[in-house]
């Protein structure tokens, strides 16, 4: 059954850490405009930055970064780089096919590579990852796992061992997604076989990664394009395929079974196009190429509730026929949903408030500009903060009660004295909060949204008087506060 049981954050792990860092772009060789654009979400907003590494990224890219937000490695299904951008050590020959010799600088396989942290072993990856074997087809023969240790080469990683097949059978490429565990601790990780309906169902515990049941249910589908998500808080699976089609399912994360599919005809083209929920879970994005929907999936009639919030304005980046398209759609640690256009641009969009309601939305087409080209590809980040479901059956680990009694992580302020300009950084949490700011003399001086599972938040008092300010973050029933100085520029 649905267990509808709460899902509580891993605090204990959160500064920003994990996906902080977005990696896109083409590699530098032949310099600007083509080369590495970093996204840093560290510090609040979006931090964009150009960066010369060997690898570039395509539809498959995938990376990690630790826990206090350094670059662990990346890939892009081909090879795995180190932090420097460098070949990691042994990371070459991922995925052996035509088609991965095909493109030898990045595959364009859609969610081709995930990365999971291997549980209770810091500094252990577990690379979940696959290529096109079957070209005519456009499937994949092959689920591989590749695991890699930071402890070699110096502390750069390196790779022990390689394209280990967990599964062979024709299967969907690309499309590989997880999600936390009920306990808090393991992962399930999941891929979707070729002209049939079966997930595939894996397991991600201390003692490694196996296989553990397929699951029939839904539509049949051929060999597609298209993408699938999690929503953060774990209780809900969106999976859009072939060029009209979405299936919305809920999920068990205690026994990691779908549910209750609801099947929606799109009138537009998503097989190409992404998918993201909101923060709050609340609302699925749907990118359909030239359309941007928005659908309510508390309501009674999900199909029935849906917004029309986007329509591409003609812009092309820098010029014909680079147009910006609604493409792979993610969600960053700062609140927002971030959308790629599909061609190689200069250019994202960016959802400001997905928390909303249809137009509130605040869709900003183009609203990012990068340093140079990238070729339409996010990086494949699962929810990393999700914790344990309190009171399940399945939290063996009592996580779920560990994490309930267990105070807040302190936030922190930095830099602290600032001029006006800060970050606070904090333990994710599930909800959304508000922080309030208070001077000296006891008035709000600022009052703002905290976006659930974000980790940061931007603090701006440039244009207050100097002085000290209390900061107090509010979830619900729990806060958490904080003391700055703010002093003169």
């Amino acid at each position: 059954m649905f267990y509808g049981g709460v899902l509580f954050p891993l605090s204990a792990l959160a500064q920003q850490g994990f996906n902080n860092l977005w990696l896109l772009g083409y590699n530098s060789d032949d310099g600007l405009p083509w080369g590495n654009s970093d996204i840093d979400f560290s510090n609040g907003p979006a931090e964009v930055s150009l960066h010369a590494y060997e690898i570039g990224y395509h539809r498959t890219a995938a990376n990690i970064s630790r826990v206090d937000g350094l670059l662990e490695f990346s890939t892009n299904g081909t090879f795995i780089a180190d932090r420097n951008g460098d070949t990691l050590f042994n990371g070459t020959g991922l995925a052996p096919s035509a088609h991965t010799s095909a493109f030898p600088e990045g595959l364009v396989v859609s969610q081709g590579a995930l990365i999971i942290p291997k549980p209770d072993a810091p500094g252990i990856y577990y690379l979940f990852h696959g290529t096109v074997d079957n070209w005519g087809a456009a499937s994949a023969q092959y689920l591989y796992l590749t695991t890699v240790d930071m402890s070699l080469n110096s502390g750069l990683g390196g790779v022990v061992t390689k394209n280990v097949v967990l599964w062979s059978g024709v299967q969907q490429a690309g499309k590989i997604t997880a999600v936390r565990h009920a306990n808090g601790r393991d992962w399930w990780v999941f891929n979707h076989q070729a002209n049939n309906n079966i997930f595939n169902r894996y397991l991600v515990t201390p003692s490694g990664v196996q296989l553990v049941g397929t699951q029939a249910i839904g539509i049949v589908r051929p060999p597609d394009a298209g993408n699938v998500c999690f929503s953060p808080d774990g209780t809900k699976f969106a999976y859009c395929w072939g060029e009209t089609d979405l299936e919305i399912f809920q999920f068990d994360c205690c026994t990691g079974q779908f549910l209750n599919p609801v099947f929606i005809g799109i009138d537009g083209d998503i097989a190409d196009g992404g998918l993201a929920f909101s923060p709050d879970s609340r609302f699925l994005y749907v990118s359909a190429v030239v359309d941007l929907y928005q659908y309510d999936t508390n309501a009674g009639d999900i199909a029935a509730s849906v917004v029309h919030v986007g329509t591409w304005d003609g812009f092309y980046s820098p010029q014909p026929p680079a147009a910006t398209y609604f493409v792979i759609t993610q969600v960053a640690l700062d609140g927002n949903i971030y959308i790629s256009t599909g061609n190689g641009t200069f250019h994202l969009h960016v959802i400001n408030a997905p928390d909303e309601a249809g137009f509130a939305c605040d869709l900003v087409q183009h609203g990012v500009e990068l340093p140079a080209y990238y070729s339409n590809g996010l990086p494949n980040h699962p929810n990393y903060h999700l914790g344990p479901v309190l009171g399940s059956v399945c939290d063996s680990l009592g996580m779920g009660l560990q994490e309930l009694q267990a105070p807040l992580v302190p936030v922190q302020a930095s830099p602290n004295p600032s001029s006006g300009r800060g970050t606070l950084t904090y333990g994710a949490q599930r909800t959304a909060g508000v922080l309030q700011v208070w001077d000296a003399e006891g008035r709000m001086v600022l009052q703002e949204k905290l976006p659930a599972w974000s980790t940061l938040h931007a603090l701006e008092l440039t244009g207050q008087p100097t002085g000290m300010y209390h900061c107090r973050l509010q979830w619900g029933s729990r806060s958490a506060t904080v003391r700055v100085i703010h002093n003169e520029p």
